[in-house]
């Protein structure tokens, strides 16, 4: 088969390989549509993956075309969203249902082969059968989409909240898409490019409650904009010093914060920062993943929670993609987003 190989930071090729064989309780998937993660540029080009050579790659989708061993028959041929992540099953917080913290997990695409491949072995117990009126496309952004529900159960809103999206990148925007899906009528979007804000205004969010932090002070907009009380609701979608100051900064008293955002340096607060923590009592939780393995204490997974938004056309990520390219033009992609040399919401292989 086709795929692209890492092997090495800054060192990544198109070349012939073996297809992989599933092992025991595992199937090969033939991949119809796979999505480049922000987190896949730091990983290709500066800091190399926890395993080298790789097939990077964690979000995507496909059919069943073989089955290992112990694999159950009734995947044979099924179309599927899949899970990167691969809990360990023995630690204490898998044995409590929450793999998204496992101590020991494995993840495809980053500490095992995923989907910038023609083909890629996956456990069936990452696998999540589409129905029909679920495209390939839809189900290869499950995986951000579910991030975006896990941030959003985090800390579910009032109707009477305002709620504050910072960063308009894929998780943010697929927020912005969540939090309009549930009715929210004071959503306040923050971000610094013009292509984003087109999108957002494209999706229904009135012009007044978009601030380009570009071009205008984001804390002086915010208390115009709540009349000085603070939003009550963050969602801080960028992970950089900044972003995280202005969320404590623009949080009403007693308000709630969700750091979303993957830090791409050290992250340090300054004194009057945490002081303002202190005084407003404002609770901040953190958040990077989403979960799938089925816990006791929920209705539905954030996958199932995703999944149900597609099938019932609740929602369309698919909006949220800019390029559509074939495997072989992946590279294409990674530089766009490197490079940032063109306006992009969503890369994606089909």
């Amino acid at each position: 088969m086709k795929a692209w190989i890492l092997r090495g930071a800054d060192n990544i090729c198109y070349e012939e390989t073996e297809k992989p064989r599933p092992a025991a309780g595992e199937v090969l998937v033939r991949v119809m549509a796979s999505g480049i993660c922000g987190s896949d540029i730091p990983r290709i080009y500066r800091d190399g993956a926890h395993k080298m050579p790789l097939i990077p790659g964690h979000e995507f989708s496909g059919e069943v075309v073989e089955l290992g061993s112990q694999a159950d028959e009734k995947w044979l041929g099924k179309r599927v969203g899949i899970y990167p992540l691969i809990p360990c099953g023995v630690c204490a917080v898998c044995k409590s249902g929450r793999y998204e913290m496992c101590r020991q997990y494995s993840y495809l695409g980053s500490r095992r082969d995923g989907g910038f491949a023609e083909y890629a072995a996956v456990p069936q117990d990452n696998l999540m059968k589409l129905p029909d009126t679920v495209s390939y496309e839809q189900a290869a952004m499950l995986e951000p989409l579910a991030v975006a529900v896990h941030a959003m159960r985090r800390i579910p809103a009032a109707p009477e909240d305002t709620v504050t999206v910072c960063g308009l990148g894929t998780i943010g925007m697929l927020l912005t898409m969540l939090l309009m899906e549930r009715g929210t009528e004071n959503l306040l979007l923050i971000g610094n490019k013009e292509y984003q804000r087109r999108k957002a205004l494209e999706l229904g969010i009135p012009s007044e409650n978009c601030c380009d932090c570009g071009n205008e002070d984001a804390a002086e907009w915010m208390r115009r904009r709540t009349g000085g009380k603070g939003t009550d609701v963050f969602f801080e979608c960028v992970g950089r010093n900044q972003t995280v100051s202005w969320a404590v900064d623009m949080a009403a008293p007693g308000g709630r914060i969700c750091l979303t955002g993957n830090p791409d340096t050290d992250m340090a607060l300054e004194k009057a920062v945490y002081w303002k923590i202190l005084r407003n009592q404002i609770q901040i939780t953190g958040t990077w993943n989403s979960s799938f393995f089925r816990n006791p204490a929920e209705d539905v997974t954030d996958w199932e929670y995703a999944l149900g938004l597609l099938e019932r056309k609740r929602i369309a990520p698919e909006r949220l993609i800019s390029h559509r390219l074939p495997l072989e033009g992946l590279d294409g992609g990674l530089r766009i987003m490197k490079n940032k040399s063109e306006d992009h919401l969503k890369i994606m292989t089909v």
